[in-house]
């Protein structure tokens, strides 16, 4: 298996002048650049003193410069500590301050809401906007920062080139990130993932969803996501992939303005940005060709020119539209097959960095998460019928949390295999299908398991409900729902259309799962960056 960063550099010999890292209509980094910008902050980075295996925060919006920042820490063997924005200041300071981290690249803007003075460990703090130094609490630190260009220039008095291009290896068993969980049951955890476990995701990346110097990539999701880090860009960056950063969260004609600029291979998105656009495109075209749907011949046509339509919208290049972080609602996965778009839903999460399941779309069973990416397993008597809770055992895997080992101990049974805390089954062709998490499972007055998720599966399905979760309360199952604001103002009684969704809901459930109340929400839920409701926050 090659290291990632031997690939790194032989892509930055051979691509030389290429795009490398892009602020979409903004700054465009080459190959080159990168490199002799990453050699800039070697340079600082050994004058200022940090050492191999001290920690870095970056908490930053996406864009070329977050990951410029990344290389420069990534291949000093410094371990980064990537933060999400959305995080308030107190939690980012909790961070910086829990890891470790002595330097710490921000945009400017969330600097202003932090105090210094509260992350003691703090050497620096660098602009990720600029690279203008904002803070210097050890003055030799910033002194050596502040001299970097001066440090390039005698060093490299002929100028940085290809020859001057060395990335380390041998490091897998080292400490690569530490990234904080933004779990939906619990407080974030420090996540350890090696040099080895990014290597096993680019391994099986590009294995089964190779690219070429071709292909062009959009980071949609938070680099401090690992979906968004290691799938988004380092998988397509280290074979010559430039990948193109949008900044702040589009707006969706943003979005697809990118997508037909850009054109990119393949689309890496949450389940809630493809029902919104099968909602918005590809159900009402539906709706006006409905009769032609019941003509063999016709309907075929009527397909592709719908798939073609979603197609062309994002660019017209994608191979395969990957989603994870929750289930596609069953009316909208049912579509995609029929019209043959290229999706697949996958199975991940941060400690598994982040591939747990995966199938091409081609083969991909609707209803599952993909087959296992490496080993899985089912603690269940009869794991193709009765669900229990999936395992796993991988080179992608953690090694543990950050200064936790009670949460290191509990994440991993006695022979080695990592407890996702997810409850599933596994069918015979190897086809992964979670019911739901063990913390959130609900045990009824009669002793019957209730996963929420499948409850939620027929509450989501309801034309008045647009986002639904599903607690249990003495052994009852109430569903939290935020209507859909559209389709809910023509009922002007709010108390009897709760009433009318758990009617018509429990007429498709069994009876041990039915809902006892509807609780209607006055907003939308509280998520994750992967749009994940956050359900601890709901009891």
């Amino acid at each position: 298996m090659k290291h990632y960063l031997t690939k790194l550099q032989e892509t930055t010999l051979a691509c030389w002048d290429r795009p490398s890292l892009c602020d979409w209509r903004g700054d465009t980094y080459t190959y080159g650049q990168v490199a002799a910008e990453v050699e800039r902050f070697h340079l600082a980075f050994h004058a200022a003193g940090l050492r191999k295996g001290d920690k870095v925060a970056i908490c930053a919006r996406n864009s070329a410069c977050w990951a410029i920042s990344f290389w420069a820490v990534n291949t000093y063997e410094a371990v980064a500590v990537p933060i999400l924005t959305d995080f308030r200041p107190e939690g980012i300071m909790r961070l910086v301050n829990h890891s470790d981290s002595v330097l710490l690249f921000t945009d400017a803007d969330i600097f202003e809401k932090l105090d210094i003075a509260k992350m003691p460990a703090l050497r620096a703090v660098i602009n990720n906007q600029d690279y203008t130094l904002l803070a210097s609490p050890d003055e030799a630190v910033g002194k050596a920062y502040e001299q970097r260009n001066k440090l390039f220039s005698e060093t490299y008095p002929e100028g940085f080139r290809r020859e001057n291009v060395h990335y380390p290896t041998g490091n897998e068993a080292d400490v690569a990130i530490i990234n904080y969980t933004s779990g939906t049951t619990s407080e974030p955890k420090g996540v350890m993932l090696t040099y080895g476990a990014l290597c096993d995701t680019d391994e099986y990346s590009n294995t089964h969803f190779p690219n070429t110097h071709e292909d062009t990539m959009i980071s949609m999701l938070p680099m401090a996501h690992m979906y968004g880090l290691a799938i988004e860009f380092i998988h397509p960056n280290v074979d010559g992939v430039p990948i193109y950063y949008l900044g702040k969260t589009p707006s969706p004609s943003t979005l697809l303005g990118a997508m037909k600029d850009v054109k990119p291979y393949m689309v890496v998105t949450v389940p809630l940005v493809m029902e919104k656009v099968y909602e918005s495109s590809i159900k009402p075209a539906q709706e006006k060709v409905k009769w032609a749907l019941r003509i063999p011949g016709v309907k075929q046509l009527v397909y592709k020119k719908v798939r073609d339509g979603v197609n062309n919208a994002f660019g017209g290049k994608v191979r395969c539209y990957i989603m994870g972080g929750a289930p596609l609602k069953p009316e909208v996965e049912r579509c995609f097959k029929a019209i043959r778009l290229p999706y697949m839903v996958g199975y991940g999460m941060t400690e598994a960095c982040p591939l747990l399941g995966w199938e091409w779309w081609e083969d991909f069973v609707p209803g599952s998460c993909g087959k296992a990416v490496h080993e899985v397993r089912i603690d269940s008597e009869d794991p193709a019928h009765v669900p229990g809770e999936i395992q796993a055992r991988g080179a992608n895997l953690t090694i543990g949390y950050y200064k936790n080992p009670e949460a290191t101990a509990a994440a991993f049974t006695e022979d080695g295999w990592f407890r996702t805390g997810d409850m599933g089954i596994v069918d015979e062709a190897g086809n992964i299908f979670i019911r739901g998490r063990i913390k959130s499972m609900i045990l009824s007055a009669s002793g019957q398991n209730i996963y929420p998720e499948e409850v939620e599966a027929v509450l989501l399905s309801h034309p008045l409900v647009a986002e639904a979760i599903v607690v249990g309360r003495e052994s009852k199952v109430v569903g939290l729902v935020y209507l859909d604001e559209n389709a809910a103002r023509e009922y002007p009684n709010r108390g009897l259309l709760a009433g009318q969704i758990r009617v018509d809901v429990n007429k498709q459930l069994p009876i041990y799962s039915q809902i006892a109340l509807i609780e209607l929400m006055d907003k939308p839920f509280e998520k994750t960056p992967k749009m994940s409701i956050k359900r601890y926050l709901y009891k």
